[in-house]
């Protein structure tokens, strides 16, 4: 018999994904942290959204914090490579693996 751990992401008594290790579900649960301040602050903007569009929205800025910071930092989107990754995402990548 296999001994399995697993982490489950919890929100609001709901289980929202399941992770084979800590790290990603703490990042899991940061990027859902984010999400959420994100749509709350979406809320007080003077755009016409109801709830769950702002929660949509709040969702994917943060799941694409890197390309926003990056848009935020610079004025531009990040430029692509061949593969369609953005540039700064494969060479963070690399510094991962060479440092």
């Amino acid at each position: 018999m296999a001994v399995e751990i697993k982490y489950v992401v919890v929100r609001k008594g709901e289980e929202k994904m399941t992770f084979a290790s800590k790290k990603e579900a703490d990042a899991f649960d940061k990027m859902l942290d984010m999400a959420e301040v994100l749509s709350g602050w979406l809320a007080t903007s003077p755009l016409a959204m109801d709830e769950q569009q702002n929660e949509a929205l709040g969702l994917f800025m943060a799941e694409n914090k890197d390309t926003l910071q990056q848009v935020l930092r610079t004025g531009r989107l990040p430029e692509e490579n061949a593969s369609g990754e953005n540039a700064d995402a494969a060479e963070s990548k690399l510094r991962a693996v060479a440092g």
